[in-house]
């Protein structure tokens, strides 16, 4: 998987939903899928930075992408269903959704975690990939060949002291990736699977290690085979998989 050559093509009229496509692995990741032919809708929270990747997408003359600012820590049930109006009435279904907006809040104790932190990195980091899955599901099962892809970390798969909420809801998305898998398993064509990307070179991993050389971590682009993979067609019969980029 991740010596993998996607063909240029790969994604060809595919519609591919990408959470947090402002910066970091979100936007490489669009920047990516739409090189590889995906009509990709950039979701996130600035509309500055989700123009900029629109920018770039275009300038590389890959199909012209769509941009939905919706800010995940306030967005209610139903902004997630008027966004599936909206996806429905533009394209009539979904290929493919990127988890990959989080939060990482703060290195603390449990028993010292701030409550309002708490709640905040529970709305973004669990309660909307919940919501938005639940909401887009229509569209993606309109799709002959659907992916789903939760953004994982290896505080999510072995709990590590002072990783707080961030972990917690990792671990969290880890579970609902297997049963949202399990439950679509036997009568639709959508996989579900879950990806840690690793130590990669981003604003989030510098907060986390602030006297990490960012220079010995790589970019966010060259981690990508692995996203191509699941969310293409090469990755059908693979679902229920805590996968790695790295």
């Amino acid at each position: 998987m991740h010596n993998y050559k996607p063909a240029a093509d790969l994604l060809k009229d595919r519609v591919i939903l990408v959470t947090g496509a402002g910066d970091g692995i979100g936007a490489a990741a669009a920047k990516c899928l739409a090189t590889h032919g995906a009509t990709v809708i950039l979701l996130g929270r600035s509309v500055r930075k989700l123009e900029k990747v629109y920018d770039a997408i275009e300038q590389g003359g890959a199909p012209q992408p769509a941009i939905y600012p919706l800010n995940l820590e306030k967005a209610t049930p139903q902004n997630y269903e008027e966004l599936a109006a909206t996806v429905e009435k533009e394209f009539g279904r979904l290929d493919g959704l990127l988890h990959n907006a989080a939060l990482l809040g703060t290195l603390t104790p449990l028993d010292q975690y701030d409550l309002k932190q708490w709640a905040q990195l529970m709305q973004v980091n669990l309660h909307a990939p919940y919501l938005l899955t639940r909401a887009l599901l229509p569209l993606l099962k309109q799709s002959a060949d659907a992916s789903v892809v939760f953004t994982s970390s290896s505080v999510g798969r072995k709990g590590r002291a002072y990783w707080g909420a961030y972990g917690i809801t990792k671990a969290a998305c880890d579970n609902m990736m297997e049963i949202w898998a399990d439950e679509l398993e036997a009568n639709t064509a959508i996989r579900v699977n879950s990806i840690d990307p690793g130590a990669v070179r981003t604003a989030m991993r510098a907060k986390a290690y602030p006297g990490e050389d960012p220079n010995t971590l790589p970019r966010p682009e060259e981690i990508l085979s692995v996203y191509l993979y699941l969310l293409g067609p090469d990755s059908r019969g693979t679902t229920g998989e805590r996968t790695s980029a790295q």
